[in-house]
């Protein structure tokens, strides 16, 4: 074996049998290889420009669009969430608002309506104490005025059972007076 250039050192082929090495580096086809390359090159570059890029562009284009078109959506959303949570913050005060109002309203009722029966009870328990007072004080009258009668009659029965003998009235009557100064 020879060489590279006369035999396939591996199979063992002859060069002229198997094309005299490998035709892209075969030196005698470089021009129309370099032409085909070029015209494949140009008809490649082409349908780049023509067809593939267009397409692309088109869906570039329709993504940058829809993507636009979707946070222009958001943000549409997003004033509208924040318009209704203000108004419902603001609907949430004016009904706190509301409720603290009717709370002191009801509260200042109820005081009302509770010093009105304090007052009320305070006027009859003072219309019964003054009727007992009243009551009272007759009883005590009554019997203040039949103190002395009592007073009389024991006098009386005692006087006549220490000495065996009755006081007179004019003499009993002397006597309590005489003791109650």
């Amino acid at each position: 074996m020879a060489g590279n250039a006369e035999h396939n050192t591996e199979l063992g082929i002859p060069a002229e049998e198997h094309g005299a090495g490998f035709p892209p580096f075969d030196a005698t086809t470089y021009s129309s290889q370099l032409l085909w390359l070029a015209i494949t090159f140009g008809f490649f570059y082409w349908i780049m420009k023509n067809v593939a890029v267009p397409r692309i562009a088109g869906i570039l284009e329709d993504r940058r669009d829809r993507i636009a078109g979707d946070l222009g959506e958001a943000n549409r959303l997003k004033d509208e969430t924040d318009a209704a949570i203000a108004a419902y913050e603001q609907a949430l005060a004016e009904a706190r608002n509301k409720a603290h109002g009717i709370a002191s309203d009801t509260r200042a009722k109820l005081k009302a309506d509770q010093e009105a029966r304090r007052e009320k009870a305070e006027a009859d328990i003072a219309e019964k104490l003054k009727a007992a007072e009243a009551h009272i004080a007759g009883i005590k009258t009554e019997a203040l005025s039949q103190i002395g009668d009592i007073a009389g009659d024991t006098t009386s029965a005692l006087v006549e059972q220490l000495m065996g003998k009755a006081p007179t009235k004019t003499e009993l009557t002397k006597a309590l007076k005489s003791a109650m100064n």
